[in-house]
């Protein structure tokens, strides 16, 4: 059990006898009341989403989860296979399932996959993945000083803000949970 006050965006729930994943949480006080967490669920058995005011001091439990490694390997319609890169099985989710992380991932990428009870419930993505540039603006003579950013289009389809100086057919480090440009790799 946790304090209201600890929650925070990803975790997952018990709440109510049903598997929620917090995904914002705002603490607010109200004038001279007491503060209180206004969060937004998603039940991960139903997919709904759902508002809720926990008081402070209110105990909330956490769910326990088992972390497994797995690859991911392919997409097949709409399901995406992954493998235990410890046992080889393979399990199959649905993209609503894997949700924004999908933008980032390529083949042989590792990631953290949640379960509980043996059933998956979350996808924790690597620190980092490193993609190919496939389409940007050429690069300008003298931008290198400018903190001014370009659009990038990157080999799974999405697009992120990069340096000047990046070039089609480089590889750049990208945070997939923010979406951001890292760094340039060599």
């Amino acid at each position: 059990m946790i304090n209201a006050t600890q929650l925070r965006p990803g975790m997952i729930i018990i709440y109510e006898g049903d598997l929620y994943r917090v995904t914002s949480v705002k603490h607010l006080t109200p004038g001279n009341k007491r503060g209180f967490m206004q969060t937004k669920l998603k039940n991960l058995r139903t997919g709904l989403g759902t508002e809720n005011k926990f008081r402070s001091e209110d105990r909330v439990e956490r769910a326990t989860l088992e972390t497994r490694s797995m690859q991911y390997l392919y997409e097949d319609g709409d399901l995406h296979t992954f493998m235990d890169t410890e046992s080889y099985e393979q399990i199959s989710l649905p993209a609503e399932d894997v949700g924004d992380i999908l933008s980032f991932l390529l083949p042989n990428h590792i990631v953290q996959i949640e379960f509980f009870d043996g059933k998956p419930v979350g996808i924790s993505p690597p620190p980092s993945v490193d993609l190919e540039v496939v389409e940007t603006e050429p690069n300008m003579k003298g931008a290198t000083a400018s903190a001014s950013y370009k659009p990038a289009k990157l080999e799974t389809g999405i697009t992120i803000h990069v340096p000047p100086f990046v070039q089609v057919g480089d590889r750049v480090r990208v945070d997939p949970s923010e979406g951001k440009y890292l760094e340039r790799v060599k």
